[in-house]
């Protein structure tokens, strides 16, 4: 019922291949419309050392997601803090690799995802800094985003977002990977950050969604290692 063809899986594939490399975006963000939202590390440099720098970043994402008046960064629990329908953004689903993320976005507010990646990437990149001694950018220039046009779309770039730690062989076992909202779509994790039910309501059981993603791994896979024999472009 959720197997998406080969040509499409394909087709889709070498777009968001190309769109890595478009300087910036054509049109605007629409509210209540979803995009994948992604960028890397300036000259493909690590932008995550360690478990803190993954943990920092993950609560940078809940803490500026937030609309409106809240504490200190310094001072914000996420585990204290909830968030009903206050927010800018609802992240969908994520995946922090070592040297890039990818994101599922829907905008709720006016200019809600330029905002939330903007005070995203500065706040992390000044704590990145500051840590590691060093100034300038550490994401390679302006964010990328491509609109989810369709449902079997959106789909397709759930899977593809939480199978990346597979297909680059960061992780031999998804639920053993810390950094992506995977462990929160199987209920392995309970965590408040996504918002799932656009996805999961689509399927019976959280295990049919496990299914859906791991039935296609090995052809994934295949895809990824074609990619990096047959393009001749930048790859993350």
């Amino acid at each position: 019922m959720y197997t998406l063809g080969v040509d499409c899986y394909w087709n889709l594939r070498i777009k968001l291949d190309i769109l890595i490399d478009m300087p910036s975006r054509l049109i605007p963000f629409v509210n209540d419309e979803i995009y994948h939202v992604f960028n890397r590390g300036v000259a493909k440099m690590r932008i995550y050392n360690n478990a803190y720098d993954y943990r920092r970043f993950l609560r940078t994402m809940f803490y500026y997601q937030i609309l409106g008046p809240k504490p200190k960064f310094s001072r914000f629990l996420p585990n204290n803090f909830k968030l009903n329908n206050n927010k800018i953004v609802d992240i969908i689903c994520y995946c922090l690799m070592p040297n890039h993320f990818h994101f599922l976005l829907k905008q709720v507010k006016e200019s809600g995802i330029t905002e939330f990646i903007s005070k995203l990437s500065n706040s992390y990149t000044k704590y990145f800094n500051t840590k590691n001694q060093r100034v300038g950018p550490i994401f390679q220039g302006e964010f990328k985003s491509v609109h989810i046009e369709t449902n079997e779309q959106l789909l397709h770039v759930s899977r593809y977002i939480h199978l990346n730690p597979i297909i680059s062989y960061i992780a031999k076992d998804l639920k053993n990977f810390k950094w992506s909202s995977y462990t929160e779509y199987i209920g392995e994790l309970d965590n408040a950050l996504c918002s799932k039910e656009i996805i999961l309501d689509q399927f019976k059981l959280k295990k049919d969604y496990k299914d859906f993603i791991l039935d296609q791994l090995e052809y994934a896979r295949t895809l990824e290692s074609m990619k990096h024999k047959l393009l001749d472009a930048e790859q993350w």
